[in-house]
């Protein structure tokens, strides 16, 4: 083999590897666990740093797209950000549509491949909180009221657009005798406004409430108590 063949066997070896060394960077990048969590249709993309991009010089790029479209667009406000979640509500209003959405990092002008989530639909997935809830004594009775979790849409008037406008909702409420420490469920239904009659005079009891989703079989975690003493 002559010198000059020589010299290109060596360049040839050097760049295969550079290729190999550089592989695992890349892979070692790529964001993790890349998932929506939504609440009451607040939506928000999550992610966790690579293997090796858990220091402050990485940052990350989202983009997100509805189920069916070829064109990813850009999250203008987490487009080299180092937070590890983004906040995609106003891009998934349309709650009845699928969506992905993908990350990738960028560290030492070296960048991962994207990681992209599953398929997330807002109206299936997001999970709702408990109503919220206001008691008043009348007349020896209590008169609870209550209301759906706000969310984050408006209609073209510019108000605020109701929980009960997505869902079929129902509304359970339970009592709890605190001299007895029993909890009873003492309303199911879809009025907003019940009123808890025949308590006991001289009496303490706490109030919960939680919501149900017929169609998806599914409930709310209870309210927190709301306490009154019976004159």
């Amino acid at each position: 083999m002559t010198r000059k063949h020589c010299f290109l066997v060596f360049l040839v070896s050097v760049s295969l590897t550079g290729v190999v060394e550089t592989q695992p960077t890349h892979k070692s990048l790529k964001p993790q666990r890349v998932h929506f969590q939504s609440r009451n249709f607040h939506n928000i993309l999550h992610w966790q740093p690579g293997r090796a991009a858990a220091s402050n010089s990485s940052v990350y790029f989202v983009q997100y797209k509805i189920y069916g479209q070829r064109q990813w667009r850009n999250k203008e406000d987490c487009w080299g950000t180092r937070e590890f979640f983004c906040d995609l509500t106003n891009e998934t209003s349309e709650i009845q549509e699928a969506y992905y959405g993908r990350v990738r990092t960028a560290s030492a002008g070296i960048h991962s491949a994207w990681t992209m989530t599953q398929r997330f639909i807002p109206w299936w997935e997001t999970k709702i909180d408990p109503p919220v809830m206001n008691i008043t004594q009348i007349n020896g009775s209590l008169l609870v009221i209550l209301h759906a979790p706000n969310i984050p849409y408006r209609n073209q008037k510019g108000k605020t657009v109701s929980m009960e406008n997505y869902y079929e909702l129902v509304y359970r409420v339970f009592i709890i005798n605190n001299s007895l420490a029993k909890e009873q469920k003492v309303y199911e239904g879809t009025h907003r406004v019940v009123e808890i009659e025949a308590l006991t005079p001289h009496t303490g009891y706490c109030v919960v409430a939680e919501m149900y989703q017929p169609m998806l079989d599914r409930r709310s975690q209870k309210s927190e108590e709301r306490c009154v003493e019976m004159p």
